[in-house]
Protein backbone atom coordinates (compact mmCIF):
# COMPACT_ATOMS: atom_id res chain seq x y z
CA UNK A 1 0.00 0.00 0.00
CA UNK A 2 1.66 3.22 -1.09
CA UNK A 3 -1.30 5.56 -0.79
CA UNK A 4 0.16 6.93 2.43
CA UNK A 5 3.68 7.68 1.12
CA UNK A 6 4.85 11.28 0.94
CA UNK A 7 6.53 13.00 -1.99
CA UNK A 8 9.47 14.03 0.21
CA UNK A 9 10.55 12.58 3.54
CA UNK A 10 10.60 14.73 6.65
CA UNK A 11 13.66 14.47 8.87
CA UNK A 12 13.34 14.64 12.63
CA UNK A 13 15.93 14.66 15.39
CA UNK A 14 15.95 11.56 17.57
CA UNK A 15 17.60 11.36 20.95
CA UNK A 16 20.31 13.72 22.11
CA UNK A 17 22.89 14.78 19.59
CA UNK A 18 22.97 14.60 15.84
CA UNK A 19 20.84 11.54 15.12
CA UNK A 20 18.09 11.92 12.56
CA UNK A 21 15.28 9.78 11.23
CA UNK A 22 13.71 10.16 7.82
CA UNK A 23 9.92 9.79 7.91
CA UNK A 24 8.60 8.89 4.48
CA UNK A 25 4.90 8.25 4.95
CA UNK A 26 1.87 8.43 7.17
CA UNK A 27 2.28 4.96 8.70
CA UNK A 28 5.88 5.66 9.65
CA UNK A 29 4.89 9.07 11.01
CA UNK A 30 2.06 7.60 13.07
CA UNK A 31 4.40 4.99 14.56
CA UNK A 32 6.92 7.72 15.39
CA UNK A 33 4.23 9.91 16.95
CA UNK A 34 3.03 7.05 19.14
CA UNK A 35 6.41 5.67 20.26
CA UNK A 36 9.13 8.32 20.05
CA UNK A 37 7.46 11.71 20.35
CA UNK A 38 8.90 13.96 23.08
CA UNK A 39 5.48 15.19 24.32
CA UNK A 40 2.30 13.32 23.47
CA UNK A 41 -0.03 16.25 23.94
CA UNK A 42 -0.89 19.55 22.37
CA UNK A 43 -2.96 20.65 19.42
CA UNK A 44 -0.38 20.08 16.69
CA UNK A 45 0.42 16.58 18.02
CA UNK A 46 -3.28 15.65 18.06
CA UNK A 47 -3.86 17.04 14.56
CA UNK A 48 -0.82 15.21 13.16
CA UNK A 49 -1.85 11.95 14.81
CA UNK A 50 -5.36 12.16 13.37
CA UNK A 51 -4.19 13.23 9.89
CA UNK A 52 -1.58 10.45 9.73
CA UNK A 53 -4.04 7.84 10.94
CA UNK A 54 -6.62 8.86 8.34
CA UNK A 55 -4.03 8.87 5.54
CA UNK A 56 -2.64 5.50 6.61
CA UNK A 57 -6.15 4.05 6.52
CA UNK A 58 -6.81 5.53 3.07
CA UNK A 59 -9.42 7.98 4.36
CA UNK A 60 -7.22 11.08 4.34
CA UNK A 61 -4.81 12.98 2.16
CA UNK A 62 -1.11 12.09 2.55
CA UNK A 63 -0.10 15.69 1.79
CA UNK A 64 -2.26 16.93 4.65
CA UNK A 65 -0.70 14.32 6.93
CA UNK A 66 2.82 15.36 5.90
CA UNK A 67 2.02 19.01 6.52
CA UNK A 68 0.50 18.29 9.93
CA UNK A 69 3.47 16.11 10.88
CA UNK A 70 5.91 18.86 9.84
CA UNK A 71 4.07 21.43 11.99
CA UNK A 72 3.99 19.07 14.97
CA UNK A 73 7.69 18.28 14.60
CA UNK A 74 8.50 21.97 14.41
CA UNK A 75 6.38 22.69 17.49
CA UNK A 76 8.12 19.85 19.35
CA UNK A 77 11.53 21.25 18.38
CA UNK A 78 12.61 18.12 16.53
CA UNK A 79 12.25 19.18 12.88
CA UNK A 80 15.59 19.06 11.11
Amino acid sequence: MDHDLWDEPIEVVIGPGDHFKSIGGSRDALAHLMTCWPQKRGRSFALAKRACMEAAEGRGDPLTAASAFRVAANDAGILR
